[in-house]
């Protein structure tokens, strides 16, 4: 609260100058010494968030079959872009969140480990499959969801995020695939 209020996207600004005018840096989140970059203003302003769902689905028009939403922001950017193009969504999620059987994988965050897991009828055989999420930092997650689709029996297209943290050097964990960012910080 207290914050400007959004104002109407400039005809002229780049997505992502769009996308850097709606992050905030929160300290100390999750745990401390991470500064955890918020795109949450980002998706409260209804034309930017429009902006930044439609320059993605723009790519990928003709090319993917599904697409993949990390937990948690992944899901809603990853349901916006599958909407928008008429396509299937398939959520990653959590350990024990999903109610059929998984496939799981562990991977390393920047501050700890975690587990996700896929369903293993989530996909039909070869499809190809675009992975959404908010944020590329370490990569761990990424690459532990490109594990459990390939082993789902499905193709990773690429692999799209919002904002890069390159100085975490994440997109070293995903090499020999496509990965684009709208924002590289």
């Amino acid at each position: 609260m207290g914050e400007a209020p959004l104002k109407a996207l400039p005809l002229t600004a780049s997505i992502a100058d769009v996308i850097a005018s709606r992050l905030r840096d929160i300290p100390d989140f999750p745990v401390p010494g991470v500064v955890f970059k918020d795109f949450t203003p980002l998706l409260s302003d209804g034309p930017a968030f429009r902006a930044v769902v439609q320059e993605i689905s723009s790519r990928y028009v003709g090319l993917v079959d599904v697409i993949v939403g990390i937990e948690a922001r992944g899901f809603i950017l990853g349901a916006a872009v599958a909407y928008e193009l008429g396509v299937g969504f398939v959520p990653v999620r959590k350990a024990g969140k999903l109610p059929g059987e998984t496939h799981s994988a562990e991977y390393q965050l920047e501050y700890g480990s975690a587990v996700i897991e896929v369903h293993v009828d989530a996909f039909p055989a070869g499809a190809r499959v675009l992975v959404m999420d908010d944020v590329l930092a370490t990569g761990g997650t990424a690459e532990a969801t490109c594990e459990l689709i390939e082993r789902a029996g499905a193709n990773i297209a690429a692999v799209e995020v919002v904002l890069e943290l390159g100085f975490l050097n994440g997109r070293s964990k995903l090499s020999g695939r496509t990965v684009h960012a709208m924002l590289s910080l």
